[in-house]
């Protein structure tokens, strides 16, 4: 096992803070978004993310104005970004790259290792203490403890234990959770699959993120010329930052033109790959 690193951060003076610093969305771009704390607010539980109005409108339109070169990149199971986001199904990668859905549809998911073992590990260790929960995805096992802070040394030593007695694994750190997935994936090496297919393809890649585990997406992104935009507050190797979810929703709403979150509600002409 090993614990995922992070690249280097440069120094936060040279990143743009406001979001109007942040850079345009242009028809050459391929725009690659995380989901939590990004796309969507940050909820207590992950179950209670709520989407606020005129953001799926906004990705319809941006789709097509981008001819489809829009992709959600995201630690959530596959099933459960599309309920978000219904009834669009954009091209998406989920669990951190694990799966990868292409415009057309097809899903292709990469070997995954057996985590029998650890999942049954951490849920026996979660059971133990009050407000600690367990995601068991497909491809990895996340251990949540937003609602018990104080266990943060406790909870990465037992998953970090679990983690190396499983081969094939690494051990990521993000905003209150512990997640253990195949060390052959991640948000960067999901960016670059894409960006080596149709629409992506040629493109000038832009990445927007907000935690640790999207740092891999920023260095991949920046590696092909293109820009990482850090959502929030952390060190990173982000170009640029912008203070919130909701100023990167005013970002996106804005590109081409469009009008603000408030009023942009209308039906949007449908996108290659979605479903209006």
């Amino acid at each position: 096992m090993q614990l995922s690193p992070s690249p280097s951060p440069a120094p936060l003076s040279s990143r743009p803070a406001l979001p109007g610093q942040l850079p345009a969305i242009g028809a050459r771009t391929a725009l690659f978004l995380d989901f939590d704390g990004t796309l969507a607010d940050l909820a207590p539980e992950p179950d209670a993310v709520q989407l606020v109005s005129g953001v799926i409108p906004a990705l319809l339109r941006l789709s097509g104005q981008l001819g489809g070169a829009l992709a959600i990149v995201s630690g959530r199971r596959l099933a459960d970004l599309d309920g978000f986001l219904a009834p669009l199904q954009l091209p998406l990668a989920s669990e951190h790259g694990a799966q990868r859905r292409d415009l057309q549809g097809r899903v292709v998911s990469l070997a995954e290792p057996d985590l029998s073992e650890l999942a049954r590990s951490a849920a026996e260790f979660a059971a133990q203490h009050d407000g600690l929960r367990i995601e068991i995805k497909q491809a990895a096992v996340a251990l949540h403890y937003r609602h018990a802070p104080e266990l943060e040394s406790l909870c990465l030593r037992v998953m970090q234990q679990a983690a190396d007695r499983t081969p094939g694994v690494e051990l990521l750190c993000g905003k209150y959770v512990f997640e253990v997935k195949p060390a052959n994936v991640s948000k960067g090496s999901a960016i670059k699959a894409f960006m080596r297919e149709s629409p992506f393809a040629g493109r000038l890649p832009l990445f927007a993120g907000d935690d640790t585990t999207d740092e891999a997406g920023f260095a991949a992104v920046q590696s092909l010329g293109g820009e990482g935009i850090k959502v929030g507050e952390g060190a990173t190797v982000a170009h640029h930052r912008c203070a919130s979810p909701d100023a990167l929703r005013e970002w996106l709403h804005a590109a081409f033109g469009g009008r603000s979150l408030e009023t942009d509600d209308a039906p949007a002409a449908a996108a290659p790959g979605g479903h209006p």
